[in-house]
């Protein structure tokens, strides 16, 4: 039994491991980890075959090199805490919530024990525990310095439904978002798969045949003083998908200093620190898991981006 990582490490297959399904794989080597949590890490993309991300299924050759990076050990410290949560809608299956800018959504390296998953455990007396014991009644992600909206799943049928529409893209997802200059076309789609960094291993990046198909639509909304203000679609969920997406055709979103390094040094020299992304989860549009009903939810611009906003255009 490998030992439990902190960091990521690497595996190795052996010959006599051909044939055994990804997750079957990791789960023998890590024994601390539950089927369910396996998944749940490789859906979110800390899972990489030969540098290239797989689903649980795939069947192992028997000598490949598979890199995990599982943060920290599941329930470590997992107590509820009470954080403030805004709740915009709610029953026994689900709910959805606003969150914050500045709270991770769930546990990790260097989160601590202030995140949307350490407030949903004191919030709710229920959630799901089928996307993993670290991650408690979460369907989806939203990035720490993003705010929006978010589902959470209050048990397991649900936390499956939900997630199954997600990967159907039958949930509607759209942001607002302020991006560094004009585009092109006041409307358009960008279809470039993303994968995970080459040599950076916290960041995503485009790759050219190879990473994840990744499609985001959007249109221009206003234009402000060099800055546009959009409304973005995303018909996959990848990872820091419209950060990345932006940034490669050369509209980095504001304030995103990981992305957009030179343009939020430039931002900063003539506004000062925007505190956070101007990215916003605005709209979300999904049927109910049990009913079939169909939800429609719509957030407005937090303040603080709207004050950016008004700041920019004075």
């Amino acid at each position: 039994m490998t030992p439990f990582p902190i960091k990521p490490v690497k595996v190795s297959a052996e010959p006599g491991e051909r044939g055994l399904r990804l997750d079957i794989f990791l789960a023998r080597h890590f024994s601390q980890f539950t089927r369910s949590h396996i998944q749940a890490l490789n859906r979110s993309g800390a899972v990489l075959v030969e540098g290239r991300p797989e689903k649980s299924g795939y069947r192992m050759r028997g000598n490949e090199s598979v890199e995990v990076d599982p943060g920290p050990l599941p329930h470590a410290s997992l107590e509820p805490q009470p954080i403030p949560l805004e709740i915009v809608y709610e029953d026994e299956d689900l709910a959805v919530i606003e969150k914050p800018a500045g709270l991770s959504v769930h546990p990790g390296n260097g989160t601590g024990v202030d995140t949307i998953v350490h407030a949903l455990l004191f919030r709710f007396k229920q959630l799901s525990s089928a996307g993993g014991e670290a991650r408690p009644g979460i369907v989806h992600r939203i990035d720490k310095w993003t705010s929006g909206l978010l589902i959470v799943a209050k048990n397991d049928e649900a936390h499956v439904r939900l997630s199954r529409a997600f990967q159907e893209r039958t949930v509607e997802k759209s942001y607002l978002a302020l991006v560094h200059g004009k585009l092109a076309k006041p409307s358009g789609e960008i279809a470039l798969n993303i994968g995970r960094h080459p040599n950076i291993r916290t960041r995503m990046s485009v790759q050219k045949g190879r990473g994840r198909i990744a499609l985001s639509a959007y249109r221009t909304i206003d234009e402000v003083r060099g800055f546009s203000l959009l409304e973005v679609g995303i018909k996959t969920g990848r990872t820091h998908q419209i950060r990345v997406h932006f940034s490669a055709i050369g509209h980095p979103i504001v304030g995103d200093n990981v992305y957009g390094e030179t343009r939020y040094a430039e931002f900063v020299k003539k506004y000062g620190k925007p505190g956070r992304y101007f990215l916003h989860a605005a709209e979300l549009k999904f049927a109910h898991p049990r009913t079939g009903e169909v939800l429609a939810f719509r957030s407005p611009l937090p303040e603080d981006l709207s004050t950016l906003l008004e700041r920019i255009r004075k």
